[in-house]
């Protein structure tokens, strides 16, 4: 049975993401942070880790992609999950009794519209959407509530007091599928890949290496810059392409390697979209 890493408890997107993924036949491993879920994989107590790299809304999870980058992380596939934000607390509780809301940032910045309606209930951010639920339901918490998915209500007994509270109802989350290991992927399979790699301050370098992906057939779903620590004023990228062919992304990843510095494939794998 594989051991698999999720950011949160079980209850929390991560935990569907896993369940879907992996079709049920796995070892959850609770990591309250995504530090933590890093560590798992590099202290090989996971064999593999689910880790949400953007949302629709707020964007790219800008700490995933260096901690991706950092530990040499292999991305070996990629799930798209709707997101569902509802809120919840002890059954007998109603909206009125609810004086506190605590949960994620992230949750919390998705339904930022939803309590501008309710102003007098305290936002209060948490590691975890489901771990919040939990808290609830064990110490019996009266007059708080919690933002998490629906299956959190399921496994902690707690009463759903209004569905679907996301401000954006095209409401998505990717996650991506790490391992330490670079997988043996089938090649017929591939047509998704996600590269890193730093160009030199020279004018049109970036556009040069655009205009390569764009004769070579790929297309460009993601480009993401992240400061290179050790040197100010310096970036990596981080692109995802998509292709057809394989020949054509083999023939640009040999150019781009020539015209970037540190170039890095963070992952061949099948696009989740598909």
């Amino acid at each position: 049975m594989k051991k698999i890493a999720i950011q949160g408890i079980q209850g929390s997107n991560h935990h569907i993401v896993a369940k879907k993924h992996y079709n049920n036949e796995i070892f959850i491993n609770e990591c309250l942070s995504f530090d933590a879920l890093t560590d798992s994989l590099l202290q090989k107590e996971s064999d593999e880790a689910v880790m949400a790299i953007e949302n629709t809304i707020a964007g790219s999870i800008i700490p995933n992609y260096a901690l991706i980058d950092k530990y040499n992380l292999n991305i070996t596939g990629e799930y798209y999950l709707p997101i569902h934000h509802h809120l919840m607390a002890l059954p007998g509780q109603k909206l009125t009794d609810i004086k506190e809301v605590c949960s994620h940032p992230m949750a919390l910045l998705q339904c930022k519209e939803f309590f501008k309606k309710h102003p007098f209930i305290k936002l209060v951010e948490d590691v975890d959407t489901s771990a919040v639920a939990k808290t609830i339901k064990h110490q019996k918490l009266n007059g708080v509530a919690a933002i998490a998915p629906k299956i959190a209500a399921e496994i902690f007994n707690l009463k759903i007091l209004e569905d679907e509270i996301q401000t954006i109802k095209n409401n998505e989350t990717r996650f991506v599928i790490l391992q330490i290991e670079k997988p043996i992927n089938n090649i017929k399979q591939i047509n998704k890949a996600s590269l890193r790699f730093e160009l030199e301050h020279q004018r049109g370098s970036l556009a040069t290496v655009l205009n390569v992906m764009s004769d070579c057939q790929l297309n460009l779903t993601k480009i993401q810059s992240l400061p290179i620590v050790e040197t100010p004023w310096k970036y990596a990228f981080f692109v995802d392409v998509t292709f057809k062919r394989y020949e054509n992304y083999i023939k640009a990843k040999s150019i781009i390697e020539i015209m970037a510095n540190n170039f890095k494939i963070l992952g061949e794998y099948k696009n989740g979209r598909i």
